[in-house]
């Protein structure tokens, strides 16, 4: 049909000019492009030729995907003593550093940027949790375990008032997130190189349901109940959502959850940790859960 041939990767001139390509593109117009694209995806395009992994490294594409408060949320992550050494980081670098769980409070909380949207995700572990009666043997105990971040969750073998309370300031990037807990029916466990439940002391959970509360220093209240099911499988309870639209100030979030009916005993439950997310961007199981009005 006399139509000419063309490459994505070149074009040859009829009268045997040299051959052009993306590669030969200004490394600006390249970036102005790949900055419209989410983090794994200009990691991809890096890979197609000099110019694009030159493009890929600029501070103006990256910068975009770091959040507003990056500054503050690096100075939490980073133990250098030398903060020279840490603004010499281009924002690539920043962008890979704060993606890494970054311990802080002593190692019982971590937060760390999600890889695609750059949101930021907090875990809280249950040592940095007010369990009422944690500190009594006969009701509960911390036990080691290699499913969580934390390698340890409170289990408890038996009470008559179920509570657990926590509290939190940190300033969140503007958004939307969801708050979580992360709990286990039975105790988990190694036989023979296999995964086994053990099922012996969960009892009391289908007699009354369990309530959530979240309130933030904004005045927003979140209340929730749900029965706890499902043993031998980590599931994230949904215990509220909340907005931030300052990134700039500190938010303050109180969260519970509790059974405190005292006509009947439960127990059988491993609290591993508080989870927060950007809303939407949880990958782990969600139990739905009744919203208390």
């Amino acid at each position: 049909m006399g139509a000419g041939a063309s490459s994505v990767m070149g074009l040859e001139g009829e009268a045997g000019g040299q051959q052009t390509g993306l590669g030969d593109l200004p490394e600006s117009c390249v970036a102005a492009v790949i900055v419209h694209l989410d983090p794994p995806e200009i990691c991809r395009a890096a890979r197609l030729s000099r110019t694009f992994r030159g493009a890929a490294s600029a501070d103006l594409v990256w910068e975009t995907k770091l959040p507003s408060n990056y500054r503050h949320l690096l100075a939490l992550a980073s133990d250098e003593k030398n903060p020279h050494k840490k603004s010499r980081l281009c924002k690539k670098e920043i962008y890979a550093r704060l993606c890494r769980p970054n311990p802080f409070d002593g190692g019982t909380k971590e937060f760390w940027l999600e890889k695609t949207s750059g949101g930021i995700c907090l875990l809280i572990s249950s040592k940095a949790l007010l369990i009422t009666g944690i500190d009594d043997r006969r009701y509960w105990n911390y036990i080691p375990t290699e499913e969580s971040r934390f390698h340890t969750v409170a289990y408890l073998q038996q009470t008559w008032w179920f509570e657990v309370d926590g509290e939190i300031d940190f300033c969140f990037p503007a958004g939307s997130y969801s708050l979580f807990f992360r709990l286990h029916l039975g105790r988990a466990t190694k036989r023979l190189g296999r995964r086994i439940c053990i099922t012996e002391h969960i009892h009391g959970w289908d007699i009354k349901p369990v309530r959530f509360q979240l309130s933030t220093s904004d005045g927003h209240h979140f209340r929730s109940k749900c029965y706890l099911e499902k043993p031998g499988s980590w599931i994230l309870y949904h215990a509220g959502d909340f907005v931030v639209e300052n990134s700039d100030v500190s938010t303050n979030l109180k969260f519970s959850m509790k059974q405190i009916d005292c006509t009947h005993t439960k127990g059988g439950l491993c609290v591993d940790s508080v989870l927060i997310y950007p809303k939407g961007c949880s990958r782990e199981k969600v139990f739905t859960i009744d919203t208390v009005t």
